[in-house]
């Protein structure tokens, strides 16, 4: 369980590191294009902190599964519900705004 706890806190500070360095990823990464997809959501400010929350969120999960913890995964659970809800629901948005 050692290891999963270790995990969690890996993508926990990963998700940190990607706010921290969000201009430069965003710059780089989210938006360009991919082939003939134009970039989406997680080229805006909220759309990638969306994105690193959910990052957070499965870090979250995995260590509350290696701390077994029941309240703590039931809370996690929900979190990446909402923040996927929110997800989808920025690239909507973000694509139907696109100008074809």
């Amino acid at each position: 369980m050692a290891a999963l706890t270790a995990i969690g806190l890996v993508l926990v500070v990963a998700s940190i590191a990607l706010v921290v360095w969000q201009d430069a990823v965003t710059r780089r990464v989210t938006s360009r294009s991919l082939g003939s997809l134009a970039p989406g959501y997680a080229a805006t400010k909220q759309g990638y902190r969306a994105y690193a929350g959910l990052v957070a969120d499965i870090g979250l999960f995995t260590i509350s599964i290696g701390l077994g913890v029941a309240w703590l995964i039931a809370t996690s659970i929900v979190l990446f519900v909402l923040g996927t809800f929110i997800v989808i629901f920025g690239e909507v948005v973000t694509y139907r705004a696109l100008k074809r």
